[in-house]
């Protein structure tokens, strides 16, 4: 027996370079769906929807509102997507390459796509009006939350676009903790000042690790290096 015959990645090249991708999108639908079906039988995840939004509102503070409302108006879908175009022809022009940000603006553009269309099929009510902070009244649906769903999504194809060709232990923990810590800043932006409710942020979340998936797919495959 030859080492070509028992070598899985000459064997399966296909395979291997798209199950890492896979691995992700099962994952995050049956996390999506799971938050999706605890919306509709209003049990499990979504018993912590009320009472969530009822303690975050009751603790508002000037301070705090001042620094969520300024990260959800950053996060929101005027000013995200001009910084990552802006963001994405910098790189271009600085790197001397076009795959990875044109890659990282489809995914997040796609992403959007994707919100906007969960949004018109659940199409779930917004929290009461009483308990929004003002910030020019929403006018889609709420579930999932699009300004999670973007900043996840950016934060996670972003990193992996950069780590995925410098796989340094240093670097992946220093992006791993700045996309745990900006998604939880935006979604909780969005729990704060009354616009969503907890499981349209997770919901969010787990759309943006179907997304990575997809990225990831699409990457490898045009690449053709098995990481």
């Amino acid at each position: 027996m030859t080492t070509s015959e028992t070598d899985p990645v000459r064997v399966r090249p296909f395979v291997w370079a798209v199950l890492p991708g896979l691995v992700l999108i099962v994952l995050g639908l049956l996390v999506f769906f799971s938050v999706l079906d605890s919306v509709r039988e209003q049990d499990d995840l979504s018993n912590l929807d009320e009472p969530v939004l009822e303690w975050l509102v009751a603790h508002r503070t000037s301070g705090w509102t001042a620094v969520l409302a300024t990260i959800t108006f950053l996060t929101g879908p005027v000013v995200m997507p001009v910084g990552v175009a802006v963001g994405c022809v910098v790189w271009a022009r600085a790197a001397q390459e076009w795959w990875r940000p044109v890659l990282l603006a489809g995914a997040t553009a796609g992403a959007a796509l994707l919100g906007l269309t969960v949004k018109g099929l659940v199409a779930r009510p917004r929290p009461p009006s009483e308990t929004m902070f003002v910030l020019g009244a929403p006018h889609t649906a709420s579930f999932p939350s699009g300004h999670t769903l973007g900043t996840a999504t950016f934060l996670l194809v972003a990193g992996y676009l950069v780590c995925s060709r410098r796989p340094s232990p240093g670097l992946i923990v220093a992006w791993g903790l700045a996309t745990v810590i900006g998604t939880v800043l935006v979604g909780l932006s969005r729990l704060y000042l009354g616009f969503h409710f907890v499981t349209d942020v997770v919901a969010a979340v787990a759309l943006a690790v179907v997304v990575l998936g997809v990225v990831s797919i699409i990457d490898r495959r045009h690449t053709g290096r098995l990481r």
